[in-house]
């Protein structure tokens, strides 16, 4: 009985965790308005990021979207782990939070667990800035393997506005042609 309230405990901690952090992001970041899903859909690649587990050890990071019949996006997230010496993905779904002219959303990767995913600063659909649930996850990506020196400057001061320690980020390299790159 006692290991029953336990992970009734754990389990209704974990859904409440899941449901506020799906619609949070830092304080001082605002997600892009006027934003069209159809022009970010398709292939990008991670040029930097801060480390986590589930990419730890990933270069050739790509994510790929596509629009699903129900209006959320299909993820795929791919790349290599030089440690495994293997490509590895992840499937994921991704809702918008809110209006779906703002570039708020939420990803789930497992079941229904979500984490913030937030399009801070977008320059005509080419480079983006993104920005997860707190200060502990941002991406810079981009429709090519590397990204202009004036971008990736004035994406890494927004990211310092915003309260990030830019020191963190990883370098991502892109010399290999991803297996699931369409």
């Amino acid at each position: 009985m006692k290991n029953r309230i336990i992970i009734t405990v754990l389990l209704s901690f974990l859904l409440l965790s899941s449901i506020t952090s799906c619609s949070s992001m830092p304080e001082k970041a605002q997600p892009v308005g006027q934003f069209d899903v159809n022009k970010y859909l398709g292939t990008w690649y991670e040029i930097a990021r801060f480390d986590y587990r589930f990419e730890r050890d990933l270069d050739n990071a790509i994510a790929q979207y596509s629009l699903n019949a129900d209006g959320s996006v299909k993820v795929l997230n791919s790349g290599y782990n030089v440690i495994k010496n293997k490509w590895v993905s992840a499937n994921g779904t991704a809702k918008f939070r809110g209006d779906k002219n703002v570039a708020a959303l939420k990803v789930s990767f497992f079941g229904p667990f979500y984490a913030g995913y937030n399009v801070i600063v977008l320059e005509e659909y080419k480079y983006a800035l993104v920005a997860g649930k707190n200060l502990d996850y941002l991406w810079i990506l981009s429709r090519e393997k590397t990204i202009p020196d004036h971008i990736k400057q004035n994406f890494i001061s927004k990211a310092q506005e915003i309260g990030y320690d830019t020191s963190k980020l990883i370098w991502v390299k892109q010399d290999k042609k991803s297996p699931f790159d369409k």
